[in-house]
């Protein structure tokens, strides 16, 4: 199987998208519209505010969808998390709770739940198989949202083991590509670094401070074909097992943080602030089960996608450092 979706199942099918005006939303938003999807609604939390009840009632009434794709959330990277543990975990649990109760109430043919990486637990042996979920509490700075995401597969299991409701669950390792938040208060690992070299060159800085000891690892997944991947399982998956969304590389931060400073061109020192945390020691995930079931293979080179992403940065400053809440 191919990542190109089928027009003749997105024509004929109302979707909503919530959180389309994200990050990972307007990515999902375009390839929707690449493959032959004619109406999708993607309202803004100004319009419904899914942490209500009663608002989220009132969107499905007035779109009707045949599909719903959640990507509403409230994220940001580690300082964000230890900043607003509180807020992260009620929102999240409140806006997946609601929606996807609200699609089985109204028996909604289809529903993909986009939950994160910060689910699995802290020492999940890398790479990360979906089969150990329940193996470890997460990482402390992730566990809240992590937590707040995960029990949405609980209750989207428990949904189709008891209502029949037709729900999937799927997890993208982290994300990075055009249209990222560059805020501080809000960015994660790749935009801060880019953001933090480009400062560093254009103020002749003859070092720059990164969090951590660069030890931990990463895995990214360019935005686009997380969007690719959400897309194919919302047309050709219908099963309760979560799937992770992953590209099969696993990057140290160090080795990260010294891509980024070639590519941006600064040729001062990194220094390692190891008084910070470093986050989950190590992060990639078996992607095997994703290729399997609906077919998705991530096709964007590391390299590309850095440099698409760096690109659009410098292009969109303003855009890209504006505070998101």
């Amino acid at each position: 199987m191919e990542n190109a979706p089928d027009p003749d199942f997105w024509r004929t099918r109302r979707v909503l998208v919530t959180g389309g005006r994200g990050f990972l939303g307007q990515a999902v938003l375009d390839r929707l519209a690449a493959g032959g999807a004619t109406s999708v609604v993607a309202p803004t939390s100004a319009d419904y505010d899914l942490r209500d009840r009663s608002a989220v009632a009132a969107l499905f009434a007035d779109v009707l969808p045949d599909l719903v794709i959640h990507l509403a959330a409230r994220v940001g990277g580690i300082g964000a998390n230890m900043a607003r543990p509180a807020d992260l975990y009620l929102d999240n649990l409140l806006m997946g709770t609601y929606v996807l109760d609200e699609a089985r109430l109204c028996d909604t043919p289809k529903t993909v739940m986009v939950g994160t990486i910060c689910s699995y637990p802290k020492f999940t042996p890398v790479p990360f198989q979906e089969s150990s979920l329940w193996e470890g509490y997460p990482e402390e700075t992730n566990a809240p949202y992590g937590i707040a995401k995960l029990a949405q597969l609980v209750q989207l299991q428990a949904n189709r083991e008891q209502y029949g409701q037709s729900a999937v669950y799927l997890m993208p390792t982290n994300l990075y590509g055009p249209r990222d938040k560059f805020h501080p208060a809000v960015s994660h690992v790749i935009p801060a670094l880019i953001k933090k070299a480009v400062d560093a060159k254009e103020s002749g800085a003859d070092h720059m401070v990164v969090w951590g000891t660069g030890s931990a690892s990463r895995e990214f997944l360019f935005v686009d074909d997380a969007a690719d991947g959400i897309v194919l399982a919302a047309e050709r998956y219908d099963d309760g097992d979560p799937v992770n969304l992953g590209a099969s590389r696993e990057l140290p931060i160090r080795d990260l943080v010294e891509i980024i400073v070639k590519l941006v061109g600064y040729e001062g020192e990194v220094v390692w602030d190891d008084s910070k945390p470093d986050g989950q020691p190590r992060r990639g995930v078996d992607a095997t089960r994703a290729r399997e079931r609906f077919g998705f293979v991530a096709s964007t080179p590391f390299d590309e996608g850095l440099r698409l992403t760096l690109d659009w940065y410098l292009a969109n400053r303003e855009e890209a450092e504006s505070r998101p809440f």
